[in-house]
Parts: C-alpha cells; sequence; structure tokens
C-alpha cells in the first residue's frame, strides 16, 4: 500500500468517526452513558428514571435514581444519571458526589467523565473540566460523542471568558 492509499484510509476513518459523534450529538442524546447500560438488564424504576430524564422531570428523575442506587449500589450509569439530575437541578454539591461515585465504580465511564466536565464548566472549574476531556480523549482513540460534546462545551466556556 503506497502511503497515499494509506493516509487517505487513516482519513477515511477519522472522518466516519467524527461523523458518528456529529450524528450523536445532533440527536441530543442525554445518555451518554457506558455500554454496561445496554448490556445489564434495566429495572423497572431505572426506566423511569431515564424516562424523567427525557422529560426534563428533574425531581422525578432524581427520586428514580436515588431508588436505583440504593437497591444498585455497583450502578455506574444509575449515579451518572442521578447526577446529570441533580445537576439540571443546580445541586452542584449532590451531583458531584453522584458523578464520583459513579467513577469510583468505572474510572472509564465516558457519560460521567463528559457529564462532571459539564458540572465544572458551570460551577466555573476550567482546570476540572479539562482534566475530564483528557481522560475522554484518551478513552475515546478515534472519538466519541463523550469527548465531542465536552470540548465543545469546554470551547464554548472559554469564548464566553474572553
Amino acid at each position: 500500500m503506497t502511503i497515499r492509499k494509506f493516509i487517505l484510509a487513516i482519513f477515511t476513518v477519522f472522518a466516519a468517526q467524527l461523523l458518528a459523534a456529529q450524528i450523536v450529538f445532533a440527536a441530543g442524546s442525554s445518555s451518554s452513558s457506558s455500554t454496561t447500560e445496554a448490556e445489564a438488564p434495566q429495572s423497572a424504576e431505572f426506566a423511569a428514571g431515564k424516562e424523567a430524564i427525557d422529560a426534563k422531570q428533574w425531581d422525578a428523575a432524581v427520586a428514580a435514581f436515588t431508588k436505583v442506587t440504593a437497591s444498585e449500589p455497583d450502578n455506574a450509569d444509575a449515579y451518572n444519571y442521578l447526577g446529570y439530575a441533580q445537576r439540571n437541578l443546580k445541586n452542584y454539591d449532590a451531583a458531584f458526589e453522584s458523578y464520583n461515585k459513579a467513577l469510583a465504580i468505572n474510572p472509564d465511564h465516558k457519560g460521567a467523565n463528559e457529564y462532571i466536565g459539564e458540572a465544572y464548566l458551570q460551577v466555573g472549574n476550567l482546570d476540572k473540566a479539562e482534566e475530564h476531556l483528557l481522560k475522554l480523549d484518551a478513552l475515546c482513540f478515534f472519538g466519541c460523542a463523550e469527548y465531542t460534546m465536552l470540548k465543545r462545551a469546554v470551547e464554548d466556556y472559554k469564548a464566553k471568558q474572553s
């Protein structure tokens, strides 16, 4: 294979990954969680919590995911969603606690790394947000929606600061 063909092949793979991330971003996905969610069966309470998040019913989501985390203390996805709902209620201390529990269970949880980074931006801590962006960069070799979304949030934050 010539160098030109090799570079073209690499570019094509990169472009496809970037397009896939853009499609997910454009769809407005609020469920940026790890693959464990798709693999594990979900309880009725977990499903109710996701429905509440989709409907932006943050108090109902907090109630549902609080029950899920009580019955499933090793469920990183549930802690991630709980943190997401708490953050949307502007209860940042509780959100950080939930995200940190998700990351203690699964340090490579893409959704929790994205969401905690966004929360750090909301409280004005760019350095911590960028730490999680670097973590996502390491986790997403060819890019992923979580990396793309947090990167855009960091860029928007920096643009507003200047």
